[in-house]
């Protein structure tokens, strides 16, 4: 998917590719000017973007493979928020802890199996409770492989269904994990640190926080009582005078209309 930058020296907007890193070296190619794009977004925040906006434009299947590695890499962020966290409670040194995070993380990083597996330990150790919600059931588990393995071509709204639940249940994670998201942000700020101290002199750095629909999580408790529907707000059909909360799909429809705007700015290939 690409995105708009604009070049510092000329301020011609360009188009550049995503990259895994999000870090981005760029030459414009109207004043060759060289310089670096540094996007602060998680993974699974990314590729939830990518999956709503292939969903937007009506690719509904390629839509359930970007959600639901979506999914899977917030239950990494969350493994590590949860063991950054700990490491910081017993006065490690940061970049001590994330080495010995990714080096335990290599034993796993090839079996989605075992990364739900440290997943469901982190979130009990931290909740104090079972993660109920990890049932094949409740993920939507069967919807997705029939759509990645069988070939299943899925109509639009059984994908908006999916998503809603692996939006509904991300949204509920990031906002029990609180504050302890930091920790996890605090490697990607470390890698944009290195890679910034290494470029040349005559690269100019740009640092961009890009739209999307966890975007709001990202900016700590004050930003996200802002952004969230309050209790007058989040409310279904009016039934004998009093209101329900929104269920999975109108929360997700709610946060399409509040957030997904943003994402009218990015274009596939």
């Amino acid at each position: 998917m690409l995105f708009p930058t604009t070049c510092p020296n000329c301020l011609r907007e360009n188009r550049a590719e995503f990259t895994d890193s999000s870090i981005h070296e760029l030459t414009c190619p109207n004043c060759k000017a060289r310089y670096c794009v540094f996007v602060r977004k998680q993974k699974f925040e990314m590729l939830f973007d990518l999956g709503t906006r292939a969903l937007l434009d009506g690719y509904a299947r390629e839509a359930v493979a970007s959600f639901a590695a979506a999914l899977e890499r917030f239950f990494e962020f969350y493994v590590r928020a949860f063991a950054l966290e700990r490491a910081a409670q017993r006065g490690e040194e940061f970049g001590e802890a994330l080495g010995t995070l990714n080096a335990a993380w290599r034993h796993v990083v090839s079996q989605s199996e075992r990364q739900v597996g440290m997943f469901a330990l982190a979130y009990l150790l931290r909740e104090g409770k079972e993660p109920e919600f990890l049932s094949g059931k409740a993920l939507g588990t069967d919807f997705r492989n029939k759509v990645i393995h069988r070939g299943y071509i899925p109509g639009h709204a059984e994908v908006e269904e999916y998503a809603a639940r692996i939006f509904a249940l991300i949204d509920r994670l990031l906002s029990e994990l609180g504050d302890t998201a930091q920790h996890a942000e605090l490697a990607q700020e470390k890698l944009f640190a290195d890679h910034l101290a290494a470029l040349p002199d005559s690269v100019t750095a740009i640092f961009e926080e890009h739209p999307g629909m966890f975007r709001a999580r990202r900016f700590g408790q004050e930003h996200l009582a802002k952004s969230r529907p309050s209790p007058a707000n989040v409310r279904g059909p009016n039934v004998g005078g009093s209101a329900a909360p929104l269920n999975d799909a109108q929360a997700f429809q709610q946060a399409l209309r509040e957030r997904s705007q943003g994402l009218r700015h990015f274009k596939f290939k």
